[in-house]
């Protein structure tokens, strides 16, 4: 098994889900009492989260990559940033430390190709609807195009991210609203949906969408347990 380093804490509840199903999927694949080899970095979301909001991205990529160069000296073998929206700085954070990166939109891309879907609806926090990182990512290396909600959708997942997902809290009409939200997308066109923030798989299941859904965040751990355990997946996953 290879060690994963996990940058984690944005915010600590979708990283809970990193570390619990992590462990899980290598007890599954292993069997008996085996558990994943990870190297954990929780980072204080607040400092983070007031970087996002100022666009100071500079800044929040020099903290991740201090962690980042910390989880390879502490015996990481490769990289999991366990967020979306920062996989703005990924490439500076990989860069820095020099390990390999398992990249959330290689995730979401081979689960789109493999099901055959081409116009993607996309949900998650402003920055990564509103900025071109993970949208154009998908459309360069797997040819996705996605389609994001309109700017007062784009308001509620903002809001019901920050003030209740990244909080534990998890409310039947913020689940409602995003529902309408994935009808919208469908009558634009959008073939599928992407839960496209680590947190909103504890508003949705994908598999209860009036679209086919995508949860970035089961994506994500599939592919870091492929990368772990399985010989024919060891090179740079990028």
């Amino acid at each position: 098994m290879r060690t994963l380093g996990v940058l984690g804490g944005m915010s600590w509840e979708s990283t809970l889900i990193y570390y619990r199903d992590l462990n899980r999927g290598v007890a599954q694949r292993l069997g008996g009492l085996h558990s994943a080899s990870l190297r954990l970095h929780n980072l204080d979301f607040e400092p983070v989260a007031a970087m996002q909001r100022e666009g100071r991205w500079d800044a929040a990529a020099e903290q991740l990559a201090v962690a980042a160069r910390g989880l390879r000296d502490a015996g990481a073998e490769g990289l999991l940033i366990a967020s979306n929206t920062m996989h703005r700085v990924a490439p500076t954070v990989q860069q820095a430390c020099g390990l390999p990166l398992l990249h959330i939109g290689d995730a979401i891309g081979a689960a789109l190709r493999a099901a055959g879907l081409t116009r993607i609806g996309l949900l998650g926090t402003r920055f990564t609807m509103e900025q071109d990182f993970l949208r154009d990512h998908l459309r360069q290396r797997h040819g996705v195009e996605m389609r994001v909600p309109g700017e007062a959708d784009r308001a509620t997942l903002q809001q019901l991210i920050f003030d209740e997902l990244c909080r534990g809290i998890v409310r039947d009409a913020s689940r409602q609203a995003t529902l309408s939200i994935v009808d919208r997308l469908a009558t634009d066109g959008a073939q599928g949906v992407v839960l496209g923030c680590t947190e909103l798989g504890l508003l949705l299941d994908p598999a209860a969408l009036p679209l086919p859904g995508f949860d970035s965040t089961r994506l994500h751990v599939q592919q870091a347990l492929d990368w772990m355990l399985d010989d024919t997946l060891r090179g740079d996953p990028r």
